[in-house]
């Protein structure tokens, strides 16, 4: 119909070019041909203009798409310079401290446009995620259920909450992390989580006497490097605004391929933490709990936050590893 429309439209304007021919040049004629055809406005021009000018519903997804995935680059891309947040370590100095700030400003805007991302079922945060980046200081091992009911109980149950200056909570870490950190005594490297309907399951990889050498001279490792990787369990469940709540139940650990242990009979060691935690004078009681918001969640992106705001990203592994627990295998063959 539109096509036919034009050839009349065109066999009206030669009739017209014609018989002015007659009185004017050619090339006039030819600049009023031309002249008539742009002066005609069609209907489904001037709505394919107004179209053009209205971003379609699809445009606009698909840009939103490309400024969530720009977000969630800019997010990994800080994770990797940032050691996934042991480069900024404030008991060394506030080297990074700029970028862990921007950081968290990122993650924080991220969260706040995407706010119909938060789950309302625990089945959409199972399976294996691994640790990217978090904010927290002294220590990314601090994604496990036992540290975070730790800093819980300082936050929410302590008398004094402050010592030296500083939150207790922060205190406590920051003497683990020199204990335990100092000379290179022990590394942390993958941390993880693995969650099910009902628990979850958090590790990290640990690695002693990884570099050990009589400095200027020594030329050869002095000790044998051993670890493995220390396993949290806690129970856990999902509530409304994307509450996780956790219960620690105990801890225990699993060989991690190519480093050695100290023994196979540490594999199926299971320490009662949950037990022990409630005969402990100071927790009166208390079961070892601990909460977190899961703020985002996607098929392969996972933002928590804690009681004190800080963030921990996740993401789904590109090297799954199963959890294949010593203990866990003797309880189901019972």
């Amino acid at each position: 119909m539109k096509l036919c429309s034009r050839l009349f439209i065109v066999l009206c304007a030669d009739l017209c070019t014609l018989t002015l021919s007659w009185v004017v040049p050619n090339n006039e004629a030819t600049r009023r041909r031309v002249g008539i055809l742009n002066a005609i406005k069609m209907p489904w021009d001037a709505a394919g203009k107004q179209a053009s000018k209205t971003p379609s519903a699809s445009a606009t997804s698909l840009s939103g798409i490309q400024a969530s995935n720009k977000a969630k680059m800019e997010i990994l891309t800080l994770g990797a310079t940032l050691d996934r947040g042991q480069a900024y370590n404030p008991t060394s100095g506030e080297y990074y401290a700029d970028r862990m700030e921007i950081a968290k400003q990122k993650i924080g805007e991220f969260v706040r446009n995407n706010p119909n991302n938060v789950p309302k079922d625990i089945e959409e945060i199972k399976g294996e995620w691994e640790l990217i980046l978090t904010t927290v200081k002294h220590g990314i091992f601090r994604s496990s259920p036992f540290f975070l009911a730790i800093q819980e109980s300082y936050e929410e149950y302590a008398a004094v909450k402050e010592s030296f200056g500083m939150p207790k909570a922060d205190l406590f870490f920051k003497l683990h992390e020199l204990q335990t950190c100092s000379w290179g005594v022990s590394k942390i490297g993958r941390v993880a989580q693995h969650i099910t309907s009902t628990t979850l399951y958090s590790e990290f990889d640990t690695s002693i006497f990884s570099l050990t050498v009589i400095p200027i001279l020594g030329w050869f490792k002095l000790l044998p490097t051993f670890g493995g990787c220390v396993v949290t369990v806690a129970s856990a469940e999902l509530v409304d605004g994307g509450l996780l709540k956790m219960k620690v139940d105990y801890t225990t650990a699993r060989k991690v391929p190519g480093l050695n242990g100290l023994g196979e009979w540490i594999w199926n060691v299971r320490v009662p933490v949950g037990a022990i935690w409630k005969r402990l004078p100071w927790n009166a009681g208390r079961d070892a709990t601990c909460k977190v918001y899961v703020r985002y969640i996607d098929n392969d992106f996972r933002i928590v936050q804690d009681v004190s705001g800080d963030y921990f990203v996740y993401t789904r592994p590109v090297v799954p590893r199963s959890l294949d627990l010593v203990s866990e295998e003797s309880d189901s063959g019972k």
